[in-house]
This record gives structure tokens, sequence and C-alpha cells, in this order.
């Protein structure tokens, strides 16, 4: 990786989200040999996807408001679902990336969304499934993804739906729509 995009991802993530991001970066790059997918936008996407992890809110909220990121509901309520849409805006603007569909896959890395894209599909599941989550049910999550990654995405959606349910959280339409876009999709895998 380039030493001065190494460097200015951990001066504006920190050590800790970039070391995140690399294991992200490994285990997207053995899906990505798993599904036979492009192995260059998969390492973008993947060291990228977190590049908007802003801990302090009130510069997460001004650097959404300098890229015209209009907040819906969902995102005024919980701030963490911001990074996605923010991310693929510093992506493209402070690290150069044109390619619609590496922009697309750190966009939609938290939330998933309908017709997901392969890569879309292995960023989530990386962030997801990285060696250091450690969550009931993650190792049949990790397990299912080099066998069926539509069942796994649809597996991690289920928890984390459940999970947000458990604590009266709100649920980001794009997750609803991904997930019954996956069902819908699935009835045609038998």
């Amino acid at each position: 990786m380039d030493k001065s995009l190494e460097n200015k991802l951990i001066k504006s993530i920190g050590e800790k989200r970039y070391n995140h991001s690399i294991r992200v970066m490994e285990t997207a790059i053995e899906l990505a040999h798993t599904y036979n997918i492009d192995i260059e936008k998969i390492k973008t996407a993947a060291i990228l996807h977190d590049c908007a992890k802003i801990i302090d809110e009130t510069y997460l909220l001004k650097r959404a408001s300098d890229f015209d990121i209009i907040l819906d509901a969902c995102m005024e309520y919980n701030h963490e679902l911001i990074h996605g849409p923010l991310g693929a805006k510093i992506a493209k603007e402070e690290y150069g990336i044109k390619d619609s569909e590496i922009l697309d896959a750190i966009y939609y890395h938290t939330t998933g969304r309908e017709k997901m894209s392969i890569l879309d599909k292995i960023i989530y599941m990386a962030d997801y499934i990285e060696p250091y989550r450690n969550f009931p049910g993650v190792e049949e999550v990790r397990r299912l993804a080099f066998d069926n990654l539509n069942k796994a995405l649809l597996l991690a959606m289920e928890k984390t739906i459940i999970f947000l349910i458990e604590r009266n959280k709100v649920i980001y339409p794009d997750t609803i729509r991904a997930r019954n876009y996956l069902i819908i999709e699935s009835r045609f895998d038998k």
C-alpha cells in the first residue's frame, strides 16, 4: 500500500481504526479469492471503508454538511450511519477514487442495499466478520460467508436487525430492503 495513503488514513481515523481496516481488507481478499472478484477494487474499498469514521460528532456533522449530505431522520437519530455516505464522498474527493463500484461499496458497507453488487456484499461481509469481531453468531456467519455469500449476508442482516430491535434502535430502511431483496433473490437459488 502507498505509504502516503497509509499515513493520511492513520492520521484521519487513528491507528486502531486503521488496523481494523487492514483486517477488513485481508478478510475481503480471502472472500474475493473465493468468489473470483477483482482484488484491487476489493483492497481499495476495504481499506477506505471507514475513512469517514470520525469520532468527534461535531466534526462528523460538519464534514457531512461540507459535502452537502442531507441527513435523513435515521441518520439524524443515529450518527453512526453517516460514515458510509460521507466515506464515499471523502474517498472520491480526498483519496481520488473515481470508480463508482468502489464508492458504492464504501457508501453501503454498514446498511447494505437492494441489488448489492458482489463488491458491496464482500465489503459488507468482511467488515462484519473480520477476525477481531466477537459476538454471538459471528462464527456461523464466518463459515457461511465462504460457502454462500447471500445466505451469510441474510443471516448477518437478520442478526443486526434483531440486535437493533432488542435495544430499541432504529433500523435503516436500506437494510430492510436489502434483506427483503436477498430473500426474494434466494427463491431462485433452489
